[in-house]
């Protein structure tokens, strides 16, 4: 999605306006980021699992190496298809980490950190963050354009498709016939 160039999800406008302002990778700037939204776990009371970790050290990791590795496409004809392979495989990844319940990721904990300790409605919490971080982003020169409104109102529906079908935890149920069902 960085490659493509037709914009990012808030978090990623964060690291690319940071990385704008320092020289550093987006990638690692990423994992940075994620380890200071870790420090805000702290008095929301968010217990950090695997996933959590794994999210921290590898999402960055792999951005930096793909940016690094991937020539960027000049045609916009292959920038499309390339954001949209990004949302999809992120959704994906989300579903894999979520559905397995190994802890989420640091930018979803904060949400549900704020949403547990508030009492807002998750969407409100998520949103006040993902507004904020998008703005700052955009203030330091982060890359915003078409791609940011698709991500923002497309990660959602994809997760809430793909998640469903990855949920270790539901597989595991069994499935009991409600009362007066037969």
């Amino acid at each position: 999605m960085v490659l493509a160039h037709v914009g990012v999800g808030p978090w990623t406008v964060f690291a690319t306006g940071l990385a704008e302002r320092t020289g550093a990778g987006v990638g690692w700037l990423t994992n940075v980021i994620g380890i200071a939204v870790l420090l805000l776990w702290i008095p929301l009371r968010q217990r950090p699992g695997v996933g959590t970790v794994l999210n921290v050290l590898l999402v960055g990791t792999v951005i930096e190496a793909t940016v690094d590795l991937l020539p960027a496409p000049e045609h916009l004809a292959l920038r499309v298809p390339l954001f949209a392979a990004g949302l999809l495989l992120l959704a994906v990844a989300s579903g894999v980490y979520i559905g397995a319940g190994l802890g989420p990721g640091p930018r979803d904990g904060l949400m549900t950190g704020l949403h547990a300790r508030t009492g807002r409605p998750i969407w409100q919490c998520r949103g006040v963050v993902e507004v904020s971080v998008l703005g700052v982003g955009w203030l330091l020169g982060g890359d915003v354009g078409v791609g940011t409104v698709v991500f923002a109102f497309g990660i959602g529906p994809l997760v809430g498709v793909v998640l469903p079908r990855l949920d270790g935890s539901r597989a595991a149920r069994p499935v009991v016939a409600p009362v007066g069902a037969r």
